[in-house]
């Protein structure tokens, strides 16, 4: 009797309740800021689907890039109770339409022989960059929108993927208006 193995890059099918919203949070640099953020997210029943976290330009405050899916008619709440933690200097909801969405994809796929130019030209496709190429290997990163990691990892499939490390969005407003 066979048992399936799931690990972080066993390819699965989410399931997603409501839309997926992206939040930027400005947020004083001290310790347990992000654990009441994130129970904020917990308690209204929302999943963070992605987290990415970083010191500003200014050492005293990080900004949060976090990307949640859940009922949106209760996102605007949420942000509401996240703008009132102590800590949180502001909170925004931001689109595609209103700001700069970028990910990160590494991946490492096995390959040689005729298969290794296969490879090359999809990871040249996505115009990707090769960062490690050994006889047996190949590490290509890859940077946009979510959609276009979504179709490099379809367009990759069908070879051996080792392994995938994929970053959160990050998200800049576009023009004036604050991140």
């Amino acid at each position: 009797m066979s048992k399936t193995i799931v690990t972080t890059d066993t390819p699965v099918t989410a399931k997603k309740v409501g839309g997926s919203h992206t939040l930027s949070i400005l947020v004083n640099n001290t310790p347990g800021v992000l654990m009441r953020i994130c129970q904020v997210f917990s308690r209204r029943g929302f999943n963070i689907d992605s987290l990415v976290v970083s010191e500003g330009r200014d050492p005293n405050f990080s900004r949060m890039t976090i990307d949640v899916s859940g009922d949106p008619e209760g996102l605007e709440q949420i942000i509401k109770q996240v703008s009132k933690l102590i800590d949180v200097i502001h909170a925004y909801e931001h689109t595609e339409a209103n700001a700069v969405q970028r990910e990160m994809l590494l991946l490492k796929i096995n390959t040689s022989g005729s298969e290794r130019s296969e490879v090359l030209q999809v990871i040249e496709h996505f115009a990707c960059k090769t960062v490690d190429f050994t006889p047996t290997s190949i590490i290509a990163m890859a940077t946009g929108t979510t959609s276009k990691i979504d179709a490099m990892m379809t367009a990759v499939a069908p070879y051996n993927i080792v392994e995938t490390v994929r970053t959160g969005k990050v998200v800049m407003a576009r023009g004036e208006q604050p991140t």
